[in-house]
């Protein structure tokens, strides 16, 4: 079945379907663990430290982030893999990043971005692969670039970005860019609090690997639910696989006796 299959007009989704995409929201629900709980505490916290730091320090963090994207991009293309590739290794890579970066304070942990976004990005192109898709495939590759789009490990402000493509196509030159430009900001937010809380004396008992390990956790997470669904979409439909997506995972409503 092609991808542009998943724009066919909608059908009831069948049991089966309703419980894959009820258990993927359910593992929406759970993706933040004890060190996110505590990094989303601080939250408010962390957003003022932000604030206060010089305007070329926030941009620098963007510009990193956006050049690590494309570099993370350009490494995953030529087939470059991490040492040990398994989900432990991937995860002992990512510690060792935390512990070199959290040794340097903030500029340690600026330093340490381009490598711990490439452990990131190795990890969500395993999710993929471990649901049949070719991590190598540009498309797949895009996806995985989409998945750091999704709602902030720290901030559970949007959720999972769903919006798929709807074709299989290539992506490079301007439309890499573009894609890249628009995740960045949010990406570089997103980290840039982890370098406030890896910063802040309020967080010195969160070390850089555990908060580079709780990363890893989440966007792990967010890769396999984007995927999951992908795959369900593929074969029922993507706006009704997104509208059961959407119902499971909404907020209950408080109404008023």
């Amino acid at each position: 079945m092609s991808h542009e299959d998943i724009t066919l007009p909608h059908l009831p989704l069948p049991a089966e379907c309703r419980a894959g995409v009820d258990a993927l929201a359910l593992r929406w629900k759970k993706a933040n663990g004890p060190v996110m709980a505590l990094l989303t505490r601080f939250g408010g916290r962390l957003e003022d430290q932000m604030s206060i730091l010089p305007a070329g320090f926030r941009e620098r963090a963007e510009g990193v982030t956006a050049a690590a994207l494309e570099r993370a991009w350009m490494v995953a293309r030529q087939g470059g893999r991490l040492p040990g590739t398994g989900d432990r290794g991937t995860l002992a890579a990512a510690i060792g990043a935390g512990i070199a970066g959290g040794a340097g304070g903030i500029m340690g942990a600026l330093a340490e971005l381009p490598f711990t976004i490439t452990v990131l990005l190795h990890a969500i192109r395993r999710e993929a692969e471990k649901l049949g898709y070719d991590p190598d495939d540009p498309w797949i590759m895009s996806e995985a670039l989409r998945t750091f789009g999704s709602g902030s490990p720290i901030a559970a402000d949007d959720g999972i970005n769903t919006a798929f493509f709807s074709a299989r196509a290539a992506l490079t030159g301007p439309a890499l860019n573009q894609l890249i430009a628009s995740v960045a900001p949010k990406l570089a937010a997103t980290l840039g609090q982890k370098l406030m809380a890896q910063a802040v004396p309020v967080m010195g008992a969160v070390s850089g690997a555990a908060i580079n390990a709780a990363f890893l956790r989440y966007y792990r997470e967010m890769a396999a639910i984007r995927f999951g669904l992908l795959r369900l979409a593929e074969e029922h439909g993507a706006g009704p696989v997104l509208k059961q997506f959407a119902t499971a995972t909404a907020r209950p409503r408080i109404t008023k006796d």
